[in-house]
């Protein structure tokens, strides 16, 4: 793992989500059960801790009843992410916890979507509580190149390829996300997430796990 994050002391992470400079994550693209055939993510702060994780799920929607569940370093459930089926700007919902099929709750923390139906691009919008956007993604996430924005364009996060130790390109499944002070990481991951499913990757297979 020493390959998808920098040293300790070449870090500028805020200790908190506050005031201070910019905290980077490193997103690695693999299940932290490290199982052949996953599909998941594994998300480091700038000391090699484990921030967040996301094991084991199938990319069938049939197969997503549950939800993914996107938890911190310790396995804690954090949010619970769901696709709305048959939805035309391929929309998803967030939950707070673990919100099985039992568990269903009525007012979802978040809501992503594609902003068109037509283009086959990776421009988003997030909405919370309210019929207008609060976040905006700009760029194309499956280059690892976009930003998330408030809805007044003040930046959040910015998503980026990410260089080894001795500058060399990583391949995209390694890839970093600059927070800037005062925004949830673990909204802000579930936003990548989501992402993730909903970017347009013919060669990525229906069933992974």
């Amino acid at each position: 793992m020493s390959r998808v994050y920098p040293e300790a002391d070449k870090c500028n992470l805020s200790a908190g989500q506050g005031m201070g400079p910019p905290a980077m994550l490193t997103v690695w693209k693999k299940s932290s059960m490290a199982l052949h055939g996953t599909d998941g993510f594994t998300v480091f702060d700038c000391h090699g801790n484990m921030a967040f994780r996301v094991d084991n799920y199938t990319r069938s929607s049939q197969g997503l009843t549950s939800g993914l569940v996107l938890m911190d370093g310790a396995g804690t459930a954090l949010l619970t992410l769901r696709p709305k089926i048959l939805s035309t700007h391929d929309r998803w919902e967030g939950f707070e916890g673990e919100a099985g099929p039992k568990k269903t709750q009525k007012h979802p923390v978040f809501a992503l979507r594609r902003c068109s139906v037509f283009q086959n691009n990776d421009q988003a919008e997030v909405f919370m509580g309210s019929q207008v956007p609060k976040f905006q993604i700009e760029g194309c996430f499956r280059k690892r190149n976009c930003t998330i924005k408030t809805a007044t364009g003040e930046l959040v996060a910015k998503i980026s390829r990410k260089m080894s130790r001795s500058n060399v390109m990583l391949t995209d499944d390694v890839f970093s996300m600059v927070v800037h002070p005062g925004h949830d990481h673990a909204l802000l991951m579930a936003f990548v997430v989501v992402l993730d499913r909903i970017s347009r990757k013919p060669y990525t297979p229906v069933l992974c796990y």
